[in-house]
């Protein structure tokens, strides 16, 4: 019975980098309603930035932090400039109504097709730039661990958890009871009637871009700092956990991420438990062609930002 208590509070943990990495892609979406494919690739190159900074000159790790929160944001607005400059202005072809798979159009492809390469690309840089496998980055994982009934907890996991908690839930008030908040949100559902009433929607969704690249820097930096070193599938795991949290949180949905969270790690900690390490990375690609199958049926649901 432990031993399932122990995978159970393993999964509840987990949830905290999970939401993480998921907060940023799901506020893009609902934002722009394009997925951003380099999403985990800016990540990427900026973890690549400070692990290279670390290992060569041995910058102070809060440096390295902020640098990476820095890159991150270069990455993205490089991303932004190149990928989805059509989604800004008061007609981007479709109404707040769209449900996906249903509402694709040309702008859709093309943008994800070049945030693809841009993610190839991006990629590259980053093992140019550190081909090693390994790389080590500043760590400041605890090497205590608390024991209660049996059961093991260790304090920089749960401070994920925790940090993971408060930016969803402060996300989620600013969003609801802030102009900056309704601005956001009506620049991503409203935007004929955001510009009607003053709200500059290109520099509002800009912005807007330009945060959630933000949190992905954060999000590289809180889960590395933990890892201790950062390879090259670091993009891709940001990515396909990024997905597959939004998508079970509902793409958009700014609360659902930390749900969408809690069920990706739960479901990741029992598969490990029944079937090793193996059925663990098998059960968030199961997961994802689940949620997409359900999501592309006739009559989906309506995405965007919300609280």
């Amino acid at each position: 019975m432990n031993a399932w208590l122990q995978h159970t509070l393993d999964g509840l943990l987990q949830a905290g980098p999970y939401a993480l990495v998921g907060l940023g892609l799901t506020l893009g979406f609902g934002t722009l309603r394009r997925i951003n494919l380099a999403y985990g690739a800016s990540a990427m190159l900026a973890a690549y930035m400070g692990a290279w900074l670390h290992a060569r000159y041995h910058v102070h790790p809060l440096a390295v932090l902020g640098v990476v929160l820095v890159v991150a944001v270069l990455a993205g607005a490089y991303v932004e400039w190149l990928c989805f400059p059509g989604a800004r202005g008061i007609d981007r072809g479709r109404s707040a109504g769209t449900t996906l798979g249903t509402g694709t159009d040309a702008r859709e492809v093309v943008a994800l097709a070049s945030s693809f390469a841009v993610w190839m690309q991006l990629e590259q840089l980053a093992v140019a730039l550190l081909p090693n496998h390994l790389n080590p980055f500043p760590s400041w994982a605890s090497e205590t661990e608390w024991t209660f009934a049996g059961l093991g907890l260790r304090l920089d996991r749960l401070g994920q958890l925790l940090l993971a908690l408060a930016l969803v839930l402060a996300f989620s008030r600013w969003l609801q009871h802030s102009r900056g908040g309704l601005m956001w949100r009506a620049s991503a559902s409203q935007v004929t009637a955001a510009h009607l009433v003053g709200v500059a929607v290109p520099r509002v969704q800009r912005i807007a871009f330009l945060a959630t690249s933000a949190l992905a820097g954060l999000a590289a930096c809180v889960v590395l700092v933990v890892d201790g070193q950062v390879t090259p599938m670091f993009g891709m795991w940001m990515l396909v956990k990024g997905l597959v949290v939004a998508m079970l949180g509902r793409l958009g949905s700014v609360r659902g991420v930390f749900g969408g969270a809690l069920a990706l790690g739960l479901a990741e900690a029992y598969a490990q438990a029944l079937g090793g390490a193996l059925a663990r990375d098998a059960t968030a690609w199961v997961l994802l062609m689940v949620v997409l199958l359900w999501r592309a049926r006739p009559g989906g649901v309506r995405e965007t930002v919300h609280a």
